[in-house]
């Protein structure tokens, strides 16, 4: 892959998942070829409309080979076990799917001639943090198998980095926004759930702890950015994921849900205790080196795009709390249906 912005060859993994569904539009809206590779187990958990229809791979991530990939120019990374209660189900899961999928698919792509290779990290492994923001420099301090796992894989990564492979890290911030395949168990999107449809914000923890936050698109801006910027800018290099000043205390998304949704008010459930999920991410970096990146939604704008989608959608309470919108509901229904094996691969007759 040169670093022209010529049209690239570009492999998307999990593109069906609630960031992939908006980001392979912004790739394809820039000239490239994008193909997806999913296992699609959100399938019948869109919202609104459906996500674009892609070329795929129909191959588990975890039983991809180097011939899968040959001809591609760049890989982007999102397929994993989504978020911490998902990992929870089975912590050796985590590490299958999350960590050693992710490094063998690396090393597939390395041996098919992939020059680029985008990995979607988290700031989560930064676990509980000090009062200070904290930069890609700062010390690990993952507090859950899902975060050690996005540890594990940039640390395997950068060992494969040479002349000819480039492994770039986005740590993402915690997402928040709309998306067809949209997850109502992160924190910003379900807290406003709970306002449409209850006219209540009802924080399941003290609301002290401190959140960086960013919007998918506003992730999908920058995955496009990284395909797009010279070798040398972004090399074997972290980039935390996010806008500056996006860093909010839980007891402050809750105030603007309820400044933004009418007739609103706060609350706490009873037992609230702390999070020790509680950090502070510096974003400056990515302001700073990363060409083209210019973060374009706030967190009060995000919250009026998802309250209007919320609305236009007719969202209600049984819906919202059914299983389609979280992650870990819709995959214990596929076990509990024997649609899933305990290995999470689907059951074929």
């Amino acid at each position: 892959m040169t670093d022209s912005t010529s049209t690239k060859r570009i492999l998307v993994t999990g593109h069906l998942g609630y960031l992939g569904v908006e980001m392979t539009p912004v790739l394809a809206g820039l000239g490239h070829e994008v193909v997806g590779l999913d296992t699609d187990y959100y399938r019948g958990c869109d919202f609104l409309a459906q996500p674009d229809p892609l070329p795929m791979l129909d191959i588990d991530v975890r039983d991809v080979t180097p011939a899968d990939l040959v001809g591609f120019d760049a890989v982007v990374h999102l397929a994993a076990l989504s978020n911490d209660p998902l990992s929870d189900i089975d912590p050796t899961l985590t590490y299958d799917i999350n960590l050693d999928a992710s490094v063998r698919l690396a090393e597939a792509a390395k041996s098919a001639g992939v020059v680029r290779f985008v990995f979607s990290s988290s700031c989560s492994l930064y676990g509980a943090g000090s009062d200070l923001e904290l930069d890609e420099r700062s010390a690990f301090n993952p507090v859950t198998p899902y975060g050690e796992s996005k540890v594990r894989v940039e640390q395997e990564l950068s060992r494969l980095a040479d002349a000819d492979f480039s492994p770039i890290y986005l740590r993402n911030a915690t997402a928040y926004g709309f998306s067809r395949r949209l997850r109502a168990d992160i924190v910003v999107n379900n807290l406003l759930g709970h306002a449409v449809t209850t006219g209540k914000v009802l924080l399941q923890s003290d609301g002290t702890p401190w959140r960086p936050l960013v919007h998918v698109l506003d992730i999908a801006h920058a995955f496009a950015q990284v395909l797009e910027a010279p070798r040398q800018a972004i090399h074997n290099q972290a980039f935390n994921v996010g806008r500056v000043g996006e860093n909010y205390q839980v007891r402050d998304i809750a105030n603007l849900i309820a400044d933004v949704v009418p007739d609103c008010v706060v609350g706490h459930t009873e037992g609230a205790m702390p999070d020790i999920r509680n950090y502070r991410v510096d974003f400056s970096k990515i302001a700073r080196e990363l060409p083209g990146f210019t973060p374009r939604w706030t967190l009060r704008r995000g919250i009026e795009q998802l309250w209007a989608a919320y609305s236009d959608g007719g969202m209600t309470a049984e819906r919202f709390e059914g299983r389609r919108y979280f992650r870990l509901r819709t995959i214990t229904q596929h076990l509990d249906r024997g649609a899933l094996g305990n290995d999470l691969r689907w059951v074929t007759a």
